[in-house]
Formats: structure tokens, sequence, C-alpha cells
């Protein structure tokens, strides 16, 4: 049980003033020990403990300092050699170990964790990792039998550890054996491993990538960082596990490369901008969606390592197609094996329950306030997006990072050093994490998940915000639901719905969620939440589709949506692609994938997004007709849209709406058309404006109005 918090003072070789080396070798349960240096051998003494063993070698067979060979001898007369891992230099040095204290390292991941390595000219692996609270650790792996005593790590400075073990290489599995200054013993992942064992197993992988990209991810093309606010983004949303499965294979989940082979086709051929999927970081619990990580550094290999999740992502970079990630620093669970009481200490979380324990999901809160937790974090996120090169990070609960107070009762918090209920620390963690992350990386999207009013999410920091690039309009998403959700008899009294979120719709930049959290825990699937018979929850679901594709903001929808699957998602099962054996579904994922190639075809639908200038009512209180109009607009390339939406069950013929130009109005759009399953009442391609005026427009048009549908109109030129 011996340990000690600097092995490498004491073990391996070191100077005497004998002019001789002296070579200690600590190895318990053997009965003999040799050293070989130069082609010469020297018997090891057995001094001061068993176990202990002591070589003196003179300065003339070593005269500079070089690696040596150890041979060990059991009682059974079995025996091995390696070289000795307490001869080799520390692998970081002192500018590492100053900038990891104070929090300054943003790419961390360099340094600490498992490194592949040539060192002294020996082939091996460097070990390092933070847990300053320890009395001892050591790696543990397949490679010294799991027995801590062979592989002790030294303390470097800012509560580092670090062992070069030569001649191990990758794919070994490993973890640290931390005994605490209580004398526990925590077997621990590494915080930094690239790469681990599929759950339920939970060992590190020593990992060295070799995957070299073929295509720059999107963005890399130096235009300006705002740009992304008038760009068409369209996202889509997957769960890898179930997206599609092999049912002649026990219904397994398809690996890194098999969805490669199918996925980027797909999103490609659908017209989406942009996949985004559910946390890819290694978690023990799959039904906790990937939003309670063990592994920050790790993509899950449940569907193979890390190269072919390169891969993976470099398919979509080949089609043009973004690819983002949802993260969740937030919080991570309480499994022994991981982050949580780390070495002994709440290191990572805060001590007290109040601060670091999450009522709603019995996990653990990060300490912000913390340096080295802030840059675990900060390096982490730059890790995906320069490591894996992902061209943005949906950042999970922010709202719940923001609060101190968030789902906890009077008494269940504590407040800032002002009194509030802000989290002043979490608050200037984000600033710094979206700083860093937009001066290291062309047009990165980070995207906030934040539910309520809190000003300036994505705002620039130095106008006081928090930096993000964009926000998710949880207000729009609950409202929309809500209306479409009625029958159609009852919808003039909720018509607010439809109204009240232009009232704030260019307080942020925003994209339009309807996002798994809304098919899942009895919510229903958004074709069931849509009222009436069978036709008409396909022409609510086909009308809410055009409405949103012309609301201002970005788009973004889960899988299995975009052909209205009637049974909620489920995690463990395959999306219901038999479905598509039928028309009206099969016109349902037809109208998506005609909504994203007219949303890139017409500007008007997104230059102008996060700019009031870009949006103009023209009919906002035909709330008995359940009808709405307004106009989206391009000040770049100077052209217009008209969105009618006619959300009541009648047919409105030569319906009557105000315009402001003379000329032919193309309809571009009709959700009712027989191409999506409709009835295909509509214009006949366009309709002709009339010189008569009408509700303050000096010009008007009359159009043929389908019941629950949604139509656009291109404006003349």
């Amino acid at each position: 049980n011996f340990r000690h918090s600097n092995p490498h003072s004491f073990l391996g070789i070191h100077p005497t003033d004998n002019k001789e080396w002296v070579i200690n070798i600590w190895k318990p349960d053997v009965i003999q020990v040799n050293i070989s240096i130069n082609k010469k051998k020297f018997k090891a003494v057995n001094q001061f403990m068993p176990g202990f063993f002591v070589a003196k070698i003179p300065y003339r067979v070593l005269d500079k300092f070089n690696p040596y060979v150890v041979e060990v001898v059991y009682a059974n007369q079995n025996s091995y050699k390696y070289i000795d891992p307490y001869c080799f230099w520390p692998t970081l040095g002192d500018l590492d170990i100053h900038l990891l204290g104070e929090g300054q390292h943003h790419e961390m991941y360099k340094k600490l964790g498992s490194h592949v390595m040539i060192w002294q000219g020996i082939e091996g692996v460097s070990f390092s990792v933070w847990a300053p609270n320890a009395q001892s650790i050591s790696v543990v792996g397949d490679f010294n039998y799991w027995d801590g005593r062979q592989h002790m790590m030294r303390m470097l400075g800012s509560g580092i550890w670090e062992i070069f073990i030569p001649q191990i290489k990758e794919n070994e599995k490993y973890k640290f054996e931390i005994h605490d200054q209580n004398y526990q013993k925590h077997l621990k992942t590494d915080p930094i491993a690239f790469y681990a064992e599929q759950p339920p197993k939970t060992a590190s992988i020593i990992f060295k990538s070799g995957y070299q990209f073929k295509n720059t991810k999107i963005g890399q093309n130096g235009t300006k960082k705002s740009s992304n606010l008038q760009k068409p983004i369209s996202i889509y949303e997957v769960h890898l596990e179930s997206w599609r499965k092999v049912p002649d294979e026990q219904n397994r989940s398809l690996t890194y490369k098999e969805l490669a082979a199918q996925l980027p086709d797909y999103v490609e051929k659908m017209g989406f901008t942009h996949v985004e999927f559910l946390p890819v970081m290694e978690h023990p619990y799959g039904g906790s969606w990937g939003y309670q990580i063990s592994s920050y550094f790790a993509p899950t290999s449940r569907f193979g390592n890390p190269d072919d999740f390169k891969f993976l992502v470099d398919s979509f970079h080949e089609r043009n197609i973004g690819v983002i990630l949802d993260w969740a620093p937030a919080h991570f669970p309480k499994d022994e094996f991981s982050l949580g009481r780390f070495d002994g200490t709440s290191l990572y979380e805060h001590q007290d329950p109040r601060q670091g324990e999450h009522p709603d999901w019995g996990t653990y809160i990060f300490n912000f306030g913390r340096n080295e937790v802030r840059n675990f974090l900060i390096s982490n996120a730059l890790y995906w997006i320069l490591n894996f090169q992902v061209d943005g990070l949906r950042i999970d609960a922010v709202a719940s990072m923001l609060y101190l107070d968030y789902s906890r009762k009077d008494g269940e918090w504590i407040p800032n050093e002002n009194g509030g209920r802000e989290n002043l620390s979490a608050i200037q963690f984000l600033k710094q994490l979206n700083e860093l992350v937009y001066s290291t990386s062309p047009e990165p999207l980070m995207i906030a998940e934040e539910s309520t009013d809190w000003n300036g999410v994505s705002r620039p920091t130095y106008l006081g915000g928090l930096g993000f690039g964009f926000k998710w309009n949880m207000g729009w998403m609950h409202d929309t639901l809500n209306y479409f959700s009625k029958d159609p008899v009852f919808r003039k009294y909720h018509h607010q719905d439809l109204t009240f979120g232009f009232l704030y719709a260019w307080n942020e930049n925003f994209i339009l969620p309807l996002s798994h959290d809304e098919v899942v825990h009895g919510k229903k699937s958004l074709i069931e939440k849509m009222p009436g018979d069978h036709w008409q929850k396909f022409s609510n679901l086909r009308a809410l589709y055009g409405y949103m594709w012309a609301y201002p903001g970005k788009k973004h929808l889960f899988m299995g949506n975009e052909w209205g699957q009637w049974r909620e998602w489920n995690h463990s099962q395959s999306l219901d692609w038999h479905l598509l054996d039928a028309g009206d579904h099969r016109g349902i994922q037809y109208l998506i994938s005609e909504l994203n190639r007219l949303y890139k075809t017409y500007p008007a639908l997104y230059t102008n997004d996060c700019d009031s200038e870009g949006f103009k009512w023209i009919e906002v209180d035909q709330f008995n007709e359940n009808i709405i109009v307004f106009k989206r607009i391009s000040t770049m390339a100077i052209s217009e849209i008209i969105c009618v939406g006619n959300f009541s069950g009648n047919y409105r013929e030569n319906y009557r709406i105000g315009v402001s130009k003379l000329g032919y109005y193309s309809e571009i759009l009709n959700t009712d058309s027989r191409w999506f399953g409709g009835t295909n009442i509509g214009n006949w391609g366009g309709v002709r404006a009339q010189t008569l005026p009408y509700k303050g427009f000096p010009f008007s048009i009359e159009v043929n109005l389908p019941p629950l549908s949604t139509l656009w109109f291109e404006t003349p030129k």
C-alpha cells in the first residue's frame, strides 16, 4: 500500500556523491531485479522494505541520462522486462503548469489526458490529470493488471499529476486510481479521455487519431462572422442511436460509418443546411439521450471510434452541410467512475448542494467560479470545434446556468454577492466561452437553449450580452403549438398566440425550434397534436410548416417530424420509416424538402431574419376568420414574399389582400397542393394585381385560400 505524491524523487535514477548512479525500483511481489544499461547487467539489492530494490551504477557505465531496462523475476521464476518509467523527465513544461493553474490553457487537451508520443527517444504514452487534493494517483490498466502500485504519478504543481509510461500503445484500457486525503480509493476515468469503452463498461482507452479531413468545415471562406444572420439556416435535429436501426441484426443502431453512407445523403435530399446531433459525448445512460455526459472529450463508442465520427462529419461537409453538436456544460452525472468527487473532494462541482446539485435531474452542477473548471469546459468546446471540425454548438439548459434559484424553492439556493439570483460565475463563463470560440473559429454557430426573457443572450459581450450567435425562440414554439392544437372553431380566441411573438421577434437572433423535447413524455407527436380527423391533422401540420418557414428566424426540426410520425419519439427505437409507404406521409416529407428549397432560393425569407425591416404586417387582426397575412422583405436583394395563412376550416374564395405593387404575383407555395397530399385548391400559378386600393394599400389581389393552408406569393420585381 506504499503511496507517495512524488515517486520520481526517489524511484528511478539519481546521481550520488560517490561518483555513481543509484537506481531505485519499487516492485512488490518480485524476488529479483536486474538492470541492463549499455549491454551491461547489474543486480539490484532488496533494501529498506520488501519490494524496494537498489542498484548502484558507476558513472563511467552511464555517461549521460538514458533510459534503461529493468528485468523483474517472480517466485515462480516468471520474468519480464520493461523500460523504467521513473527515468523520464516531465512531459509538461513550466508554462503548461502555469497556464493550467490560471485556467488559461484553452487547448489543455493537448497536454492533459493520455498521449501516444516519443519521449527521450522512447515510444510510449504520457498521462496527466488534474487532482489537487489527492494523496496519490496511479495509472492502472490491462498493461499493469490494474495494480495501482505499479505506475504511481508525480504531482508537478497546480494540482497536475504526470507520468510517462514507455512501451504501451494505443487501444489500451486505463483509469486513474486516486487515493484521497482520507485514504479512500477512487477508480476514475480520465476526464480528458479521447475514447472510452462502450457502456456499461467505463474504462478510458488510449487513442491516437490518424484521420485527415478531406473537406473544409462550413464557413471557412473568410466571410464575416455576422454573416450567419443573413444566411438560410435550416437544421435537421438527429439522435444518432434511433434515426435508423438494422432490424435483421437485433435492431442495432447504425455505426458512424454506416450513418455516413446514408444520413448526409438524406439531409442533402431534404434540403437542410445543417444537421444537429443530440450529444455524442460519451454518457453512461442511453435514456439521458446524451445530456448526462461522463467523458466530455470522447465521442460515444456505441457507434465506432473517434476517427469514425470524424469521417461522419467529413461526409456532411462534402455535401456542404454544417454539423452542430448539442453540448451540456450545465451539469454532469453522479456516477462514481466519472467527474463527481473526483479526488475525494468537490473538484468540478460545488460542495454545497444548494449550488452543486441539480434538483430536476439528480446531477452535479459545475463550479463555474473555479478557473480550472471554466478552462476544462472552454477547452472542451474548442476541442470539438477545432479537432472535429464541427460548425457550431447548441448549449443545453442555459437558463439553469443563469439563475441560482432555477427550480429551487426559498431556502434551497444561495444568493450571489449582491444578494441577487443571477449566477455571476456562469454568466462570466458563457461570455468567455463565446468570445474565445468566435475568436478561434470562422463563423461558428453558438446557439443557446434559453427559455426565459434574459436580456441580450444573442448580443455581443461588448454590448453587455452573453455573446451567443442565436437563441432558441421557446416562446414562439409554445404559442404556435398551442394555437395549432386548438380546433379551428376556437382559434379566434387564441389569435394572440400568432401575433404576440412579433412584439419581441427581433430582441434576439432567433431559431424556431420544433425539437425532440416537444415529442416525448406524453406531449404527443406533432401530427397527433393537430386537431381533427386524419385529413385535418395532415392539413394543419402542413399549414404549420408553411407558416414556420415564412416566420422570421432560422429553422429547426427534429427527425421524424419531416414526415409526420404518429407515435412519440422513443430513443431506443428506430424512426417509423415504413410510414413513407403512405402518400400523406410522403406528402409531408416532400413539403419539407420544398420548403427548404424555396427558403434557400428567396432571400426575402432569410436575409433580414434578425431585423424588423425584413417584416411587415398586411393583415394582423382577422381573428374571426383565422387568417393572417404578412410580408417578408430582403433589403439586400430587393425581393418580397407575401405569406397568407388560412387556419380556419373554411374555403375562402376571392379573398382580397392589399398590396403595394401592380403586376403578377406568383404562387410559389401552397401547402394544399396535391404534391403534398392536399386537395389542390389554389390560384393556378398566381394572380394579377388590380388597381383597387384596399386597407391602406394602393392595389390589391384576390386569392383563393384552401382551408387549413399556408400560401406564399412572390411580389413582382
